[in-house]
């Protein structure tokens, strides 16, 4: 991720976090107005030590720089900024979310950011690395409470940049967990062998995804086992990728590391099987609805 953040990015946080100078009959906040003990306990809840010393608004503004010409600030910054602009702090005032989040992009975007609603969060991305197909699934795992999908695809996410490696083994836990969800619902048992390719085998004829179906109108069969069968094989290409170039695995010595380019691909590949499977499932399904499984063995 391209950090660190202009100063114009640190100080529209700023106003986000704490609302401003104060309530001296200025205009009203963009933000939520926190007092001192407010900021710190909002801190403590990103994992920042922090303690207001003298006003708390430069207090805040030279915290957010040590940070931004700290160590590693894009494993910091983007948990504060996401937690600025949570959805939940704004339920009394939604026009004033969209205000917020207006307020921080107008800036992030010089510096290569922009915070996208995704279902029922706020994440923040490199500009023009969201694609329609993550969001969608990010939104309907959300509604569906698709808890360790949900998981998996925010690691990916928040791996791209940094550690492309851990990108790539997310994206394909994601494919793994919608897998092994559907085969819980269903009250089928797990296969022996569950890695990706081993769950989607086990999943694809439940949910009628088998190239070798008989169903089919004849003018589009053809068609329907070759996109199926190459279904199969992005299925089969996630999996190699994670085992080739993914951190589930140590490495040696001198280690080739990928570049970003790769996990986007990955997670691109692996959120437009996610979102087909759970598609499936719905229409397939249409009474059913995936429950929370927060133990899936």
């Amino acid at each position: 991720m391209p950090f660190p953040l202009s100063p114009q990015a640190i100080d529209a946080l700023a106003d986000i976090i704490t609302g401003g100078p104060g309530l001296g009959g200025g205009p009203p906040p963009i933000g939520l107005y926190r007092s001192g003990p407010q900021i710190e306990k909002f801190m403590r809840a990103c994992n920042v030590a922090f303690g207001v010393s003298g006003s708390r608004v430069p207090s805040l503004v030279s915290c957010r720089i040590e940070i931004n010409n700290g160590y590693e600030p894009e494993k910091v910054l983007p948990r504060i900024i996401e937690a600025a602009a949570d959805p939940r702090d704004f339920t009394n005032g939604p026009s004033r979310h969209v205000a917020a989040l207006d307020h921080l992009n107008r800036v992030l975007r010089y510096d290569g950011f922009e915070l996208q609603q995704q279902g029922l969060k706020v994440r923040l991305v490199v500009v023009g690395h969201a694609t329609p197909v993550v969001e969608q699934l990010s939104g309907m795992v959300e509604t569906i409470s698709f808890d360790t999908v949900q998981r998996d695809l925010d690691r990916a996410l928040a791996s791209i940049e940094t550690d492309p490696e851990d990108a790539i083994t997310a994206a394909c836990s994601t494919i793994e967990s919608v897998c092994r969800s559907i085969l819980i619902e269903l009250g089928e048992p797990l296969p022996a062998k569950k890695d990706v390719q081993g769950l989607f085998n086990a999943v694809k004829g439940p949910l009628g995804l088998s190239s070798d179906r008989s169903d089919l109108d004849p003018l589009i069969a053809g068609d329907v086992r070759t996109t199926l069968g190459g279904l199969a094989t992005v299925i089969q290409g996630v999996g190699a990728l994670r085992t080739h170039a993914g951190d589930a695995h140590g490495r040696e010595r001198g280690y080739a590391r990928v570049d970003a380019r790769i996990g986007r691909l990955s997670i691109h590949a692996a959120s437009t099987v996610a979102l087909f499977l759970i598609e499936t499932w719905q229409r397939k399904f249409p009474s059913r609805v995936l429950h929370r499984h927060d133990n899936l063995t």
